[in-house]
């Protein structure tokens, strides 16, 4: 479960930020996950709370997670499609290495109109720190 490093990175960043902006308790972090990333929010939140009871400044904090949408677009006919029309076509197996590393979906995935390889993931990957809320 990889939500536990992404919850160690995610508070180590809010740290980070606290410090720059002097800000002692940390109230509210918002956190973008990307759909392609696949994140299991009951055991990122879990884990986001338990190492925050480790830290006092994240004693109280409060963590609201907004879903970025994935996006992909064919170089080739400029087709675009989501992360619903991706489940499609993808097999258990194919899911599982999305879901560790978004960018594997280069490897296994294939524009939906034309069949081609050659497309971007405009968005909804990787997981950021949107805002850091304190006093």
């Amino acid at each position: 479960m990889h939500e536990w490093a992404l919850a160690e990175s995610i508070l180590a960043a809010a740290e980070k930020t606290a410090t720059q902006e002097h800000l002692k308790t940390i109230k509210e972090l918002t956190i973008n996950l990307g759909e392609l990333q696949q994140i299991d929010r009951g055991i990122l939140r879990f884990a986001l709370k338990a190492l925050a009871d480790e830290h006092p400044s994240f004693t109280k904090a409060k963590f609201v997670f907004k879903t970025e949408k994935s996006q992909f677009t064919c170089n080739v006919c400029a087709h675009t499609w989501d992360y619903k029309d991706l489940k499609k076509t993808l097999g258990a197996t194919e899911a599982e290495a999305v879901h560790f590393i978004p960018e594997a979906a280069l490897a296994y995935v294939r524009c939906v109109r034309c069949g081609s390889p050659d497309f971007q993931i405009t968005k909804g990957r990787g997981v950021t720190l949107a805002t850091v809320k304190g006093t």
